[in-house]
């Protein structure tokens, strides 16, 4: 670890705690006395207000009503947070606006060198989201719903939620307890627990026209919800082995819902159990074609009598 960034970490670490000691430092960062002195030495010289309580069990301790001082990257650092920028473009993710301005602000931060690194990455660095004809790290417009940002601060204290969804040729309103809340080809998705309905719904957040909190005294807690969700729980009907090649192509891409154990140590062979609703079309054609894309490398070992004949028709696989 490089010295700046063991400072920077010891900081967080001091500043967490009432009371430490050498020993502690010494300890926790696997360095030297020596080291541990010079660093707390360098700590202070930056204007963290460390006291020393003398006698044998003495220490340290951060005086009160202090904050920690101002935040310094490293090189690597920074282009670590613009890689992180470049490749996350036209993804539609919240707080686009505050993005840019953050990517503004640290543009003015850094040195002429590292600037011209940075445009060199932008030069050379290709991601899914880049425009090759406009390819400009600033390039941020890819705004996501306006709902979104909304949503998103609710559920920092409320997942109970009166959710208005335009579908088809209506307007709905009704409660909803919010599981998750995903991103899945292209598209935000709420996972939630409809209450009025009282089953599991999946809702794409582009059909949101608004969101508020649902009121306390018409809720059901959270356990009973979970306690529900468990019953409706469906018995698995698609039971399919993978080989080495289809994982590989499971950690390409694979729907978010679905899972896979493994079944040796080395990795090279696992196991996919799933449900398939069989009177979803849309789910039947979208679980075939992501098993095409997972290849041959897969035997069927229980598949719903709805869909065998034209998975092992397009697929040409072996079933057991």
């Amino acid at each position: 670890m490089k010295k700046v960034e063991r400072i920077n970490i010891i900081m967080r670490y001091i500043n967490n705690r009432a009371r430490f000691t050498i020993s502690e430092i010494m300890r926790e960062f696997n360095i030297s006395r020596s080291t541990a002195i010079r660093d707390i030495r360098e700590i202070e010289a930056m204007g963290m207000p460390l006291v020393a309580e003398v006698g044998r069990d003495g220490g340290y301790f951060v005086m009160n009503n202090s904050v920690l001082p101002t935040v310094r990257f490293t090189d690597n650092e920074i282009k670590a947070l613009f890689i992180a920028f470049m490749a996350t473009r036209n993804q539609q993710l919240p707080y686009l606006k505050s993005r840019h301005s953050l990517t503004e602000k640290l543009l003015g931060l850094l040195s002429q060198n590292l600037q011209e690194d940075l445009v060199v990455l932008n030069q050379i660095l290709r991601f899914e989201g880049t425009n090759p004809h406009n390819p400009d790290l600033l390039d941020l417009s890819d705004l996501p719903h306006p709902v979104l940002e909304k949503l998103i601060q609710i559920l920092l204290s409320d997942c109970y939620l009166l959710v208005t969804v335009k579908e088809a040729t209506e307007i709905r309103s009704y409660p909803i307890y919010l599981l998750h809340l995903y991103r899945e080809k292209s598209v935000w998705l709420i996972e939630g627990f409809n209450l009025e309905e009282e089953n599991r719904q999946i809702i794409p957040v582009d059909h949101l026209l608004d969101v508020v909190t649902y009121p306390v005294k018409r809720r059901e807690s959270k356990k009973k919800i979970l306690g529900k969700l468990n019953k409706q729980e469906e018995v698995n009907n698609l039971v399919v082995e993978l080989g080495p090649k289809a994982i590989t192509q499971y950690k390409k891409y694979h729907p978010l819902h679905v899972s896979i154990s493994y079944t040796n140590p080395y990795q090279t062979t696992a196991l996919l159990k799933m449900f398939v609703n069989t009177h979803h079309p849309e789910e039947l054609t979208e679980i075939t074609d992501w098993l095409l894309f997972l290849g041959k490398d897969i035997k069927l070992r229980e598949v719903p009598a709805a869909i065998s004949i034209e998975i092992e028709e397009r697929l040409g696989i072996y079933r057991i």
